[in-house]
This record gives C-alpha cells, structure tokens and sequence, in this order.
C-alpha cells in the first residue's frame, strides 16, 4: 500500500481534462478500454450521463488528480438494481502504489449507501493487470465471451468478474 495522502472528490465539470487525459493513454496504450482510437474532451458528458445517480469520484493523491472510479447501472430494468459494474483507471505513473484498491474501498462504501451488493466488472483477457487487480480483490470469474472483442489487430476473450460487497 501507499503512504500517500488519498482524497476523493465527486466528478466534476473541473475533472473533465484530466479524466479524458488518462482514459486516453489508456485507450492508446492498453486493453483497459475496449476503445482503439482516443476521443475528445465531449466525451466526459459520456461518462457523466453512464454514471448519473451513482458515485463517481476522482482519486486525488497529494492533491493531484490520480485517477478517476465510478459505478454505473448493470443493468437498467428495476431486478438488478442492487447490481452496479465498476470502472477504475488510475494515472500510469501512479499504479501499483495501491490507489486502486482505496478506489475499490471507497466505492464499496459509497455502494452500501445505496444498497448495491454485487460490483461487476469487464475486463479484457489481454489486460493482464486488470485481471491480476480483480482477482486480488476478492473478484471471482463468472464467464468468458471467447474471441469477441479485436483492438490493435489483436482478438481478445471478455471476462465478467463479479464481488459480492459484505
């Protein structure tokens, strides 16, 4: 874990350059985002309109904004209301300091406010860090879709995990 000091702040209008700045190096460099081409500022209203009523924070660490966590709806239809899937991308040179565990940890509370009990994830079978991530943090495998996905000229299988929040 990290000694940093970590805070979080709910998204924001003011978050908007740097959320799209490290969504964008993770499109460019990685299979974290299922998208192949980076996309413009406007796309922030995107994740804003995915995550309305549901936490959405920015992760400061020493207050400098080091990533960005939110939940958003599973699935629309009233059943799976206590269901939410999760995203988390932290700045590259901020990985690995334990930024998204606390990112976990601070929307697994905010989760409880709602009565969410299950986090699901998607995750690409070739982004490796984001497997190891979930598995660590108490995420099970739940299905495969084989062979959908393709980003640099590479097929990729998509992983649903799934967390039951105690």
């Amino acid at each position: 874990m990290t000694s940093l000091a970590i805070q979080f702040e709910p998204l924001s209008e003011e978050h908007r350059m740097p959320v799209i700045d490290i969504y964008n190096h993770y499109i460019a460099h990685s299979y974290a985002s299922f998208l192949e081409q980076t996309v413009s500022y406007e796309f922030y209203d995107i994740f804003l309109a995915m995550m309305k009523g549901y936490p959405a924070s920015a992760v400061l660490a020493e207050s400098v904004i080091a990533g960005f966590c939110f939940l958003r709806p599973y699935n629309p239809i009233p059943a799976f209301s206590s269901a939410a899937e999760i995203t988390y991308f932290i700045r590259p040179e901020m990985t690995r300091k334990g930024l998204g565990h606390h990112a976990l940890a601070h929307l697994i509370a905010a989760a409880k406010q709602r009565g969410i009990s299950h986090f699901i994830a998607c995750v690409s079978s070739l982004n490796e860090q984001g497997i190891r991530f979930h598995y660590k943090n108490g995420f099970s495998e739940q299905g495969r879709l084989a062979g959908i996905g393709k980003k640099f000229n590479s097929s990729f299988d998509v992983i649903w995990f799934q967390k039951k929040i105690e």
